[in-house]
């Protein structure tokens, strides 16, 4: 008998979403040409997201035989490996890779957990097309801006007293009762407060939030400086510009409040951050590696034209609130690659706390690195550099050349070496632990 060789290159989508960087400035775009011969890029149209896997909304395909990968994976369990798919069954891959080129801001935004999506799902199968949650992760290639989380309390109370749109658009009232919750020792009690003063702001009328908000961009442009008491955005950005850039691209809506409420988070390339369910989130600008549980379930309260659901954002949320260094991930040395002779190389990991999904990052200057295989699948997509990738161990070999935009899919249990100069690479992958 021959088994197949488990390594694949794949062909994969990308989206036109509005929000996406323009034309050849979107790496999406740039990937997704690198791997297609059927895209052709038009540089007057926006390029979202590419996406990586099995998922029906957009799946990848094998470049040699035509297939999608989840025919390929759903014919042959080996691919997956024993543990994966003993954990989460056949037929598809547990998570989705992505790239995302972000022109502007996506909307203010959180993924249910796994009750909540199968609930959702069942009640509005049109909105919410799935029923798995969609923890997932970011790790910045160019650099990149968003917001995630809520602020640490002490912050949100000082744009009450600094930002008088905000004091206004709120009431006294519900300033008042949330200023009574920080005195509470008890934790519920001041998530309470949050969460009843951010339902204010998220519930408060269209017309009333239009001329809030034409006070607070007046007031963003005429005194820059002084703007929300000369609060600084990490890494010295002006608060200021953020609002007025903001609404240009989403005039007068609600989710320029939302600003007061969530940390601004400013990331290098190779940073990261990782978006627990239940947490609200929008990404702003830059170019990310993304990876997530295989989910497309998102709830809507702002900066978008799509569909909102403003009830159940304001039901879900955690209302957590810690400082935006909470919210960065650390990677760790990737202990399981071997470097050949005169080889220099680095390889992190980005290891969030979940089954679905981790992140190697292999920065490889010249000459070759070995990874053991792994027990579960994986893609790898290389973002710079040229070379060829290797797969073998016994159960099969290939060569496949490496180009930015080179994606491959790589079967449970494949040794691989990677060779070339200038590469850098992303590798998702499952690899759930074996039962004793």
């Amino acid at each position: 008998m021959v088994l197949p060789v488990p390594l694949y290159e794949l062909r994969c989508g990308v989206n036109n979403y509005d929000w996406g960087k323009p034309g050849s400035t979107s790496r999406a775009a740039q990937f997704a040409a690198a791997s297609s011969t059927d895209v052709t890029i038009n540089e007057d149209k926006p390029y979202a997201e590419l996406w990586m896997g099995t998922h029906p909304t957009l799946p990848s395909t094998d470049i040699a035989s035509g297939r999608s990968l989840r025919d390929l994976v759903s014919s042959n369990e080996s691919l997956l490996g024993p543990t994966v798919v003993g954990k989460f069954g056949t037929g598809t891959l547990p998570f989705l890779f992505k790239v995302l080129s972000i022109g502007k801001a996506l909307s203010i935004q959180a993924h249910p957990d796994k009750r909540l999506a199968e609930q959702l799902h069942a009640e509005d199968p049109k909105n919410y097309p799935d029923d798995n949650h969609k923890p997932e992760m970011a790790i910045a290639i160019t650099p990149f801006t968003g917001l995630c989380g809520f602020r640490p309390l002490p912050e949100i109370d000082n744009f009450l007293s600094t930002v008088p749109a905000l004091r206004d658009l709120l009431g006294s009232a519900a300033i008042d009762s949330f200023k009574s919750s920080l005195a509470s020792e008890d934790e519920s009690d001041t998530k309470q407060g949050l969460r009843d003063l951010y339902a204010k702001l998220m519930t408060s009328d269209p017309s009333v939030i239009a001329s809030s908000a034409e006070t607070l961009v007046k007031a963003a442009k005429e005194q820059p400086e002084a703007f929300a008491g000369g609060f600084r955005l990490p890494g010295g950005g002006s608060f200021s510009d953020l609002i007025v850039e903001l609404n240009g691209q989403f005039p007068s809506d609600v989710g320029l409040f939302s600003t007061f409420f969530l940390n601004f988070v400013s990331l290098s390339p190779g940073q990261a951050m990782f978006l627990q369910a239940n947490e609200p989130h929008a990404y702003l600008s830059g170019d990310i590696i993304e990876c997530m549980a295989a989910s497309d379930n998102v709830v809507r309260a702002g900066f978008t034209p799509k569909f909102k659901d403003v009830k159940t954002l304001i039901s879900m949320l955690t209302y957590r609130s810690a400082p935006v260094s909470a919210q960065v991930m650390t990677p760790t040395p990737y202990p399981f690659g071997a470097l050949n002779p005169n080889t220099k190389s680095e390889s992190l990991l980005y290891d969030p706390p979940i089954e679905e999904f981790s992140v190697i990052r292999t920065i490889l200057e010249e000459g070759s690195v070995e990874f053991q295989g792994i027990l579960g699948p994986s893609i790898i997509i290389f973002t710079a550099g040229t070379g060829e990738i290797r797969g073998g161990g016994g159960i099969g070999k290939e060569v496949i050349s490496i180009r930015p935009g080179t994606v491959v899919f790589v079967g449970a249990g494949l040794y691989i070496q990677v060779e070339g100069t200038g590469i850098e690479c992303y590798r998702a992958f499952c690899s759930v632990e074996e039962e004793a």
